[in-house]
């Protein structure tokens, strides 16, 4: 017995094949058919349905199928299994001939059959259960949107939580196996035709590296053998000795890529052995499942602040200090993150993203980190994440990472609607140097077509190698707000802008406080070492140098203006002008061989874009401005702008953390935030 495509009928002797559960098997009624026959009916057993495409409806009731007397004429006659044979041949399709005007068949024909079924399912429903879909060949897509389907994988986000190449088994907690995916597989049929068959279980080579199936030793044992994974592609069953239900736990080992789509397939194939060694084996029948890879999310600011991570690094001492405080006033947790020698607690912004990643059966935030000492065994944030965050490394081409090829170098905007689209996790803004030159810095590949190969957040290209770090949140920031009318957003974008800082200085002049200074409260050695001196807002204004230095910079920004306003779908009430000067300088912090002709901005005072929102709570760098009538201009000016919204306006008075070594030291705290609740899969990218 085997199973076939299409089955040929006998008058001389009853016919009999297997078929698979569900699989539509083309019936030959023509060829055995007696000379001068002009119509047939057809009968079946209950787990038999016929379909006649040319009649419409077929009825079936509890007994079966009923067709009676057709025309004896070319015509597809398809039949199948709706549900296992509990023996061999207990099902049964007859097919009876008929001369004209005969009312007893001439002749009959007789069709026992004997079903399997072989069944590999996951959560296509993406309810969280697995469940049987109704089509089964949906199982062999994944489509995106509200009315989409397909199942879904999360990576291993674990902190040395990775199997190693060569490990074939792994222990699970209770906690980690729900992050798992289920993948069940069930063979049933009668035991004495299942012992003709082998079953087997694969993937292709490169998707075997991509992900890894599990199977539990043994009934609640928290120790799960590797079936497949990166080395093993294939898993052979031991022999079929009757019906079979094993389910199996499924992980992904990277999150999709320039180099990996994110898809990985998983295929059973039940194979018929032969008796005879001179004749090969054939596939009965093979079912595949899709998993896509859930991507990496990144979260803007606006969204609600649930733990703050922080290096309390002694040189911030200040900085520390003011941001726990504003933790405190958010209600928001303040973890430690151990003293890194190497780094210096500079890195946890910078390189570092607080992310989450989501299956309908789970939710992992985590830490993405693009490290700049690729050399290190292990990274100090590891140890400091609290229970259920993950921890990824993202390496880059050749190890090294530069300014511009860190995390440091995207920010997320909110949810937003633009050019008839919604993005409804906002989009990623990538910095870069929009045209190719000498001295241009980008973003190198790895990372850019990781951040491209998540989907979900758009990718939008901001004009950023104009500024020292080359980061945009040195010009811009989004806070959130509570959107009044229909049109309103929920948001509101924070550009720099030398412009509005010029304008300010100007009218403190005309009101005659042109002799006030800035950084009349910062002591003398750290003006020294940062190159700045007291300036009055008059002397200010007659650097013609520094002002032709602000032109181009608001150039720059005004460029990324329209960038954000297109990309985005903003109005120009959805944006506020923050003053800020910027002052051109060589690169700092590189080696002389990599020094070059072109000048850099960075900020002439602690950049007032730099800051730290927790809610409604504003951790904003103190800028040392000119103080008239016992306020800080400057400041003072912000609060104008920002609390009519509802802020609370924190100035963080560390000088040093902002300014020393072009402003590294602020990326030494870190917020962890809450994810969208909107789902990524109901996204149509």
């Amino acid at each position: 017995m085997s199973s076939q495509s299409i089955i040929h009928l006998s008058l001389d002797k009853p016919t009999r094949a297997v078929c698979m559960v569900g699989e539509e098997i083309t019936l030959d009624l023509i060829g055995c058919a007696p000379p001068k026959c002009s119509s047939f009916s057809i009968r079946s057993s209950a787990r038999v349905s016929v379909n006649i495409p040319q009649i419409v409806p077929v009825t079936t009731n509890k007994e079966g199928t009923n067709i009676q007397l057709l025309p004896c004429e070319f015509m597809d006659v398809l039949v199948k299994m709706t549900a296992p044979s509990p023996g061999v041949g207990e099902d049964k399709v007859s097919v009876q001939y008929y001369l004209p005007d005969w009312k007893v068949p001439m002749a009959t024909a007789e069709l026992f059959l004997t079903g399997l079924e072989v069944s590999l399912d996951v959560d296509i429903n993406r309810s969280g259960k697995v469940e049987a879909p109704k089509d089964k060949w949906t199982k062999k897509d994944w489509v995106w949107g509200p009315s989409g389907w397909g199942a879904i994988l999360l990576v291993n986000c674990k902190p040395n939580g990775h199997v190693q190449d060569g490990d074939k088994n792994k222990e699970f907690s209770s906690e980690e196996i729900k992050t798992l995916s289920q993948m069940v597989l069930s063979v049933q049929g009668p035991s004495c035709v299942l012992k003709n068959y082998r079953l087997l279980l694969y993937t292709s080579e490169h998707e075997a590296r991509k992900g890894r199936v599990y199977r539990r030793q043994a009934h609640n044992s928290d120790t799960f053998d590797l079936v497949l994974g990166p080395g093993w592609h294939t898993h052979n069953f031991a022999p079929l000795e009757g019906p079979l239900k094993e389910t199996f736990y499924v992980e992904a080992t990277e999150f999709p890529s320039a180099t990996f789509s994110g898809l990985i397939s998983y295929s059973v194939c039940l194979v018929e052995q032969s008796e005879n060694s001179l004749i090969p084996e054939t596939l009965a029948y093979k079912d595949t499942v899709v998993f896509r890879v859930a991507p990496c999310i990144f979260l803007p600011s606006t969204q609600r602040p649930l733990q703050l991570y922080l290096c309390r690094e002694l040189q911030v001492h200040g900085f520390v200090e003011w941001v726990t405080e504003l933790s405190k006033k958010n209600n928001s947790n303040v973890v430690s993150v151990y003293e890194d020698p190497h780094r210096l607690g500079r890195w946890l912004q910078d390189e570092m993203a607080f992310c989450y990643t989501q299956a309908p059966h789970k939710l992992i935030s985590l830490v993405l980190d693009t490290p700049r000492i690729p050399d290190l065994e292990d990274f100090s944030m590891k140890y400091s994440l609290s229970p259920g965050v993950g921890y990824v490394t993202q390496l880059t081409e050749d190890g090294k990472v530069i300014t511009m090829d860190s995390i440091g170098n995207l920010m997320v905007s909110p949810p937003v609607e633009a050019k008839g689209r919604e993005y409804p996790l906002g989009r990623l803004l990538i910095g870069g140097s929009f045209y190719p030159s000498k001295d241009g810095r980008d973003m190198r590949q790895r990372l850019r077509g990781f951040l491209y190969a998540q989907q979900v957040q758009a990718p939008v290209e901001l004009y950023t190698d104009w500024l020292m770090v080359g980061h945009a949140d040195e010009f811009m920031c989004f806070i959130p707000t509570k959107a009044k009318g229909e049109n309103d957003k929920d948001f509101r974008l924070l550009l720099a802008s030398p412009h509005a800082c010029y304008q300010l200085f100007q009218k403190k002049q005309k009101e005659g406080y042109g002799d006030m200074a800035l950084f009349e409260e910062v002591r003398e050695d750290q003006l020294l070492s940062n190159g700045r001196e007291v300036i009055t807002i008059n002397q200010l204004l007659d650097d013609d140098i520094l002002r032709k230095q602000n032109d181009y910079v608001e150039k720059c920004i005004n460029l990324n203006r329209a960038i954000l306003k297109r990309e985005l779908g903003l109005l120009d009430r959805d944006i506020i002008d923050i003053p800020q000067l910027f002052c051109l300088r060589q690169l700092s912090n590189v080696p002389s061989a990599e020094q070059t002709e072109k000048l850099y901005a960075r900020p002439y005072f602690p950049n007032l874009l730099q800051l730290i929102v927790m809610g409604k709570n504003m951790g904003i760098p103190k800028p040392f401005g000119p103080q008239i009538k016992g306020m800080c201009c400057l400041e003072e000016r912000v609060c104008q702008l920002l609390e009519p919204l509802g802020f609370k306006c924190t100035f963080i008075n560390d000088f040093d953390c902002y300014m020393t070594e072009v402003g590294d030291f602020r990326a030494c705290a870190n917020v962890l935030r809450l994810p969208f609740a909107y789902r990524w899969w109901k996204i149509v990218p």
